[in-house]
């Protein structure tokens, strides 16, 4: 697809603003799954692969949070790194860190000046484009590993034009169904497309659909999984992750995905970091994600989460009933902003038992829905007596607080978007 010739590129002296803004205006489509535009560019830009090892990250949920479990661990160990993920949620520096530090504006106005030069008449995303910005980034940075996480899918994902050394999958689950499929096996092949012949790949979630198990199969993949490779055992609230080779690491059960960070630990000991399994667990519990059941605020204790689909919903109520029971909140109220490509009626069942009160707000984005659209999905779950609507996250957020009193506890989800605002109803 040729390039847009009516949006000049930003000249000289530009900033990162107006290079994103001109990353937006210059392909048809938000989405265009396929690597051969990306390739084409890639190889311009790179003759050769980088010189860094490549991990790459895929899977329905838990991308984030493995990949900044694996960055610690990598920084740990005494190894330099970068991370690719998205979408960010205040900066677009986010999406591309070096050392644990978002990349600096300068950094990626650079790697877009190059990317402009070198796609000529190729039309590519926005996230094409920022994906092989930070390639760039990274690679003139040296940095011994690339730690990447896939945007959409896995396959056709423009993070897949590099050949992973490492694979991890985190989950398989309903989500983006009408670019993947509509159903686990059918998304679970699109997943797997990360996976390379020969390689070891981990996969986090316990039920990896029969897809995955086949391309592992086929390209004679070691595919280390609970039960095979490894376990995550539970004893009184306390994780325990226990690998065939004998290591035994300590994985904190609270604010991410018990399952991500063991993930990432079993990569960490494959890739051979010089980190004993103690020291493993204390990195872990050291580990936070922005946007992750973030604190925001206490009395009332807010959180904030980018949980946008039911898997990640059915996560969500187990930490809150895990707090509710330890911690003593005398209620849980909930703020919820969703977009209309997710199963806002699934993400609403998953909590219902759990929630006592819900204020559904509107989001003024791109595929964001208004209150009253939101409201309409979920009101077949939620009793009316415990449902309000808002026409803001700041306006859901003010009632919440009400709401729930110096004891309770409020969750603001539904997507990037969601907790964007509420972050910045609190900064």
């Amino acid at each position: 697809m040729p390039a847009s010739d009516t949006v000049p590129a930003p000249g000289p002296g530009a900033t990162l603003d107006q290079w994103l803004a001109y990353l937006e205006s210059i392909h048809p489509v938000e989405m265009d799954l396929g690597l051969e535009r990306v390739l084409l560019v890639l190889r311009r830009l790179m003759p050769g692969s980088p010189e860094a090892r490549v991990i790459t990250v895929g899977g329905t949920n838990g991308k984030g949070s493995t990949v900044a479990a694996l960055e610690a661990l990598l920084l740990a160990a005494g190894e330099t790194v970068g991370t690719y993920t998205s979408p960010h949620l205040l900066a677009y520096n986010e999406r591309v860190r070096l050392n644990g530090q978002n990349v600096s504006d300068e950094a990626l106005i650079r790697a877009f000046e190059q990317v402009e030069a070198a796609r000529r008449d190729i039309s590519l995303t926005y996230f094409e484009y920022g994906t092989l910005a930070a390639f760039l980034v990274m690679v003139e940075a040296g940095v011994d590993n690339m730690v990447l996480e896939v945007g959409l899918g896995g396959r056709l994902d423009a993070v897949n034009v590099l050949d992973a050394d490492l694979a991890i999958i985190t989950s398989v689950d309903l989500d983006h169904t009408a670019w993947l499929g509509d159903d686990r096996d059918t998304i679970g092949y699109e997943k797997a497309g990360i996976l390379r012949p020969g390689q070891t790949a981990v996969y986090a979630d316990l039920d990896p659909p029969p897809s995955v198990l086949q391309q592992a199969s086929a390209q004679r993949v070691r595919l280390l999984r609970p039960g095979k490779g490894y376990l995550v055992s539970n004893d009184s609230g306390r994780f325990v992750l226990e690998t065939d080779a004998g290591h035994r690491v300590p994985v904190p059960p609270d604010r991410l995905p018990v399952n991500s960070l063991a993930a990432a630990s079993v990569a960490a000991i494959e890739l051979g970091l010089p980190l004993s399994d103690q020291r493993i667990g204390e990195v872990l519990s050291s580990v936070s994600l922005p946007g992750r059941f973030e604190r925001l605020a206490r009395r009332p204790d807010v959180f904030a989460d980018v949980g946008h689909n039911p898997h990640a919903a059915h996560w969500l109520f187990r930490r809150l009933e895990f707090l509710r029971r330890t911690s003593g909140y005398s209620r849980v109220v909930a703020v919820y902003g969703g977009l209309s490509d997710k199963d806002s009626a699934g993400v609403a069942r998953a909590l219902a038992p759990i929630v006592d009160q819900w204020f559904i707000a509107g989001l003024d984005v791109p595929r964001g829905l208004s209150s009253e659209t939101l409201t309409g999905r979920v009101k077949a779950v939620i009793p009316a007596e415990r449902l309000a609507t808002c026409e803001t996250i700041a306006e859901a957020t003010a009632a919440a607080l009400v709401s729930a009193g110096t004891d309770g506890l409020v969750l603001i989800l539904g997507s990037f978007f969601s907790v964007a605002e509420g972050k910045r109803y609190f900064s």
